[in-house]
């Protein structure tokens, strides 16, 4: 069996920071507990989002079997108390490869935050023992990189949990960033718009977009490099988008969808 459903979020409504795009220094008003300023917390607005959130997750049908997370404190402070009520060992396996996107630069972007320090700071919601797939270049990404990236992520991802699951189905949760989001989006489908700017699938905070996998077997997929995903064809042998951007679990509705 396999990695049936794939059910994917922004973080929730998060405090503002600031960069100088000169001196490639990032500021905020809101400090982050990890120290990062471009790791700030959510709003106290997107804590509400975030709850809001678990209740939507754990009412699904098949329920969430693994969390996958940016490493960013954002989007694991917006699927923390999912965690806390899915139960069952569920943890959040931090990946970089569909962490926040920065654009290519002439100076270094900062990192997430160690997975030592953020585990002290979401005590047994981390899972401790998962390598992320892939570490994105400091200097920031082009958006085919960003692409690309995250083709790669989510062969890694998809497989392993697929050799994990060989007797059941399996739902997944993936909590990214905007424009992670949407390349997300744009790789499992391989729907790759000739304009990368054209607005096909949404990003609102703690929205909910989901995507049903197209072949029922792992035979004959690709177990190489992710690149040729793009004509319809989507990693993984392709999924069709059943949910874009769904925020029907929010008392506020839509924000941000970018």
């Amino acid at each position: 069996m396999v990695v049936r459903t794939i059910h994917v979020t922004r973080h929730a409504f998060r405090a503002s920071y600031t960069l100088n795009s000169v001196t490639g220094e990032y500021h905020t008003n809101s400090p982050s507990p990890t120290g990062i300023p471009s790791d700030p917390p959510l709003a106290s607005y997107g804590v509400q989002q975030s709850r809001e959130l678990a209740e939507a997750l754990t009412r699904l049908d098949p329920g969430i079997d693994h969390v996958y997370s940016s490493p960013f404190y954002r989007c694991l402070q917006t699927v923390q108390p999912a965690i806390e009520r899915l139960g069952s060992g569920v943890k959040a396996r931090l990946d970089n490869g569909i962490g926040e996107w920065y654009g290519a630069a002439h100076f270094d972007h900062p990192s997430p935050a160690p997975p030592v320090v953020l585990s002290s700071l979401f005590p047994s919601c981390i899972d401790e023992t998962y390598e992320p797939s892939i570490i994105p270049p400091r200097s920031g990404e082009t958006i085919e990189q960003l692409h690309d990236r995250v083709a790669q992520a989510l062969t890694h991802i998809i497989a392993r949990a697929d050799a994990e699951s060989p007797s059941s189905d399996v739902s997944i949760l993936l909590c990214t960033h905007a424009a992670t989001l949407i390349a997300i989006s744009r790789t499992l489908t391989g729907d790759m718009p000739s304009d990368p700017n054209e607005d096909d699938f949404l990003a609102p905070t703690a929205g909910l977009t989901k995507f049903i996998r197209k072949q029922t077997s792992t035979e004959g997929q690709e177990k190489g490099p992710p690149l040729e995903w793009k004509g319809g064809k989507g990693v993984a042998g392709g999924w069709t988008c059943v949910l874009n951007g769904n925020c029907n679990h929010l008392a506020g509705g839509a924000e941000r969808s970018w």
